[in-house]
């Protein structure tokens, strides 16, 4: 008797687990569905209030923005535009100090930062990022024909960097992890650049902004790069503003699936 209903309370715990687990699943597979469903976006008067896009930028910052005293241009510019374009609404740029890029949001001064903006983790609780749509992070450069794609390629040979730059400061990560290699600091990273094109170093370690900034001015010189560190930029938005964001999300997604980004890149790299 004992067993007989021992038996049938285990049938029953199990039955109840298996309703719980059922829901559960149900649950899961719902909350896919919905997040795998492309929602209608906002009406551009719900996500930009003010009647315009208010881009916050810090004009001072080659090649991404740059205040020439009559217009701003650069390339964080062209790719506020084409986001303004893509949601078919007025786009009005705010001009201001780096240092007040955050406040200007927490304030509602304006609706988006596009200012060479690195994702920062400590700011996700005041804004929310976009995907990154660029990588400044420092790369390995080296001739074509003698490449150095990474560390483990440079003992025995020389690398030239900027002193107390974040290059620096990885390479003497480097100089602790494999065996000897030749160092050479430069005081900027188109000298440490020059070295390599010139042949008085095997390899540069630089950011990338400089890297394809060279390259412009050098278009000849056949050189490749090995992305080493990531510093991403991305577009920043008030986190109690979801419209705003995902108007700008699109806009920007489509903007990198159409070329359109690549095409503003290649324009001034």
């Amino acid at each position: 008797m004992a067993t007989a209903t021992r038996q049938r309370i285990i049938l029953s715990l199990t039955l109840i687990m298996l309703n719980i687990w059922a829901w559960g699943l149900g649950g899961f597979l719902l909350w896919i569905r919905w997040n795998s469903v492309e929602r209608p976006l906002p009406a551009p008067h719900e996500a930009f209030p003010y009647g315009e896009i208010r881009i916050g930028v810090d004009a001072s910052y080659p090649p991404f923005a740059v205040d020439n005293g009559i217009d701003l241009y650069g390339i964080d510019i062209e790719l506020g535009e084409a986001i303004a374009e893509e949601i078919g609404f007025p786009v009005r740029f705010v001009n201001m100090g780096y240092d007040g890029i955050y406040d200007s949001l927490t304030a509602d001064q304006v609706d988006v930062v596009i200012s060479a903006l690195l994702i920062d983790p400590s700011k996700t609780r005041d804004v929310q990022y976009t995907q990154g749509y660029y990588n400044a992070g420092l790369v390995l450069v080296s001739p074509v024909g003698d490449e150095i794609p990474d560390m483990y390629h440079l003992p025995t040979n020389s690398l030239a960097y900027e002193f107390g730059s974040a290059a620096d400061a990885e390479m003497r990560i480097w100089a602790r992890r494999i065996d000897t290699f030749e160092t050479r600091a430069y005081e900027i990273p188109q000298y440490a650049l020059d070295a390599v094109r010139l042949g008085q170093a095997d390899a540069a370690l630089v950011d990338a902004t400089s890297f394809h900034l060279y390259r412009r001015e050098y278009p000849d010189w056949e050189a490749i790069s090995t992305q080493i560190t990531h510093s991403i930029y991305a577009i920043a938005v008030r986190h109690d503003r979801d419209e705003t964001y995902d108007s700008v999300t699109r806009a920007l997604e489509t903007i990198m699936e159409t070329g359109k980004l690549d095409e503003i890149f290649q324009r001034w790299f």
